[in-house]
């Protein structure tokens, strides 16, 4: 059975000091943010659209270069509102319609007016992109834009999809920012937070400090939907609402996998429609939300109950991906899959000793999926995800867990984590490059 810190699960019936939950908040409000679209090409355009505000015109030419990951997880999405897939038309619009007020939501007011004259942007080969295979960070997005005359602008975003570090106009440096010591790449084992952290905030935190979450639910239900009843991607959710039936039955199982892989349908297809993401990920926001959303809507708990359950699976979403990093080989809903589990636990009636079980039931499982791009079929494996979450949650509350005998499972709950996010971060890399090399050269 589970090694269970007892130094660093405290008493529920003492609530967590009142400092240390408004940072833990202030955490899930930095990570759990709405974004329009996938978040890599999101990002890019955002970098293109605070450039051309700095240049004060339309660009005559964009230099994009980026990162392998960045640019893995950018060629194959569909566009918010485009019909297009891909980075050049993220660009073009970027360039011409683009605001970075709006943050990760950078393209919500294109319409078809704008496609159309980026279509002829792009027709006129005004854009260039490169793949800079030394770049200082796994997230790295350098634009350059030119416009009349000898005016020239340059932003550079690194580490997170927001965070510029470099703003450069005519030669002259308007902000450089240093590396953050604390950055995902860095700083893996954040002191803030550890399985125990995670359970006790998410159970002990007045309600009203939790009520924020919810919006998560209405954002990413409303992808869901949205998906459901029309097509998009691959239609895996449609398909399973209405076909799956037969095969799956009406269980709580068919409705996850319908719901979670039909808001991602609604993401990776192009819908004009905004999901919460988390630690970056639309995907990871979708999966760790809608699994525990539907459980819930299949048990009747109220909105306080489902609340807990959702700060359980994004902080611990959060948590886990603190240490792999933003961007790896490891496919994000392996992360964001165990967050879920967790909270369909909580959901079943388990505590920490059950989540503690839970979670090493999905590190045994599904460690080693790969990451080859932000694309229409990332439903498929958010399925296989969220169906593994509802199986480990239910083998947890059985009693049921994997031993510390077996493969890369500790009897330490954190230790296992680790070892899961060391695979994705380190051993992994040699896998990353040869996924980049074969979806580039095909």
């Amino acid at each position: 059975m589970n090694n269970i810190n007892k130094e660093g699960l405290k008493s529920n019936t003492k609530a967590m000091e009142k400092q240390k939950r408004e940072e833990i908040i202030q955490l899930i409000k930095r990570e759990v943010v709405p974004a329009m679209g996938c978040t890599e090409p999101a990002a890019v355009a955002l970098c293109v659209a605070k450039v051309k505000e700095i240049l004060g015109e339309i660009p005559q030419k964009i230099e994009v270069t980026l990162s392998g990951n960045m640019l893995k997880n950018a060629m194959g999405v569909g566009i918010p509102g485009t019909g297009m897939i891909g980075l050049p038309i993220a660009i073009a619009l970027g360039a011409l319609t683009g605001k970075s007020e709006y943050g990760l939501e950078v393209l919500k007011d294109v319409n078809e007016g704008n496609v159309e004259l980026g279509k002829k942007y792009i027709e006129e080969g005004r854009i260039k992109i490169s793949h800079q295979k030394d770049s200082p960070s796994i997230l790295y997005i350098s634009v350059t834009c030119e416009g009349s005359s000898d005016n020239h602008a340059k932003g550079i975003i690194s580490d997170s999809h927001t965070n510029f570090v470099y703003l450069e106009h005519n030669g002259e440096v308007l902000f450089t920012k240093e590396k953050e010591s604390n950055s995902s790449e860095q700083n893996l084992t954040d002191p803030l937070l550890d399985l125990a952290t995670v359970y006790e905030f998410a159970t002990s935190a007045p309600d009203d400090e939790l009520e924020f979450i919810l919006e998560a639910k209405r954002l990413n239900k409303a992808a869901a939907e949205l998906a459901l009843h029309d097509n998009y991607g691959h239609s895996l959710g449609q398909t399973m609402r209405t076909k799956g039936k037969a095969l799956f039955g009406d269980s709580p199982l068919s409705h996850i996998i319908s719901y979670t892989s039909a808001a991602c349908d609604a993401r990776m297809g192009g819908a004009q429609i905004a999901v919460m993401s988390n630690s970056g990920s639309g995907n990871q926001g979708i999966c760790a939300t809608m699994p525990v959303v539907s459980y819930a809507e299949d048990i009747g708990v109220d909105d306080k109950t489902l609340a807990r359950a959702l700060i359980l699976s994004h902080l611990t979403s959060i948590y886990i991906k603190q240490s792999l990093g933003r961007l790896s080989a490891l496919c994000g809903c392996v992360v964001a899959s165990t967050g879920a589990s967790s909270g369909i636990v909580y959901l079943m009636g388990g505590g920490y000793e059950e989540i503690c079980s839970a979670v090493k039931n999905m590190i045994a499982n599904i460690t080693g999926m790969i990451c080859d791009g932000a694309k229409p079929s990332c439903s498929l494996k958010i399925s296989s995800g969220v169906g593994t979450a509802l199986m480990s949650a239910m083998l947890a509350m059985e009693n049921k867990c994997v031993s510390e005998a077996e493969g890369i499972i500790c009897d330490d709950v954190d230790k296992s984590i680790h070892n899961l996010t060391s695979i994705g971060r380190e051993a992994m890399q040699a896998t990353d490059r040869l996924v980049l090399h074969i979806m580039t050269n095909k």
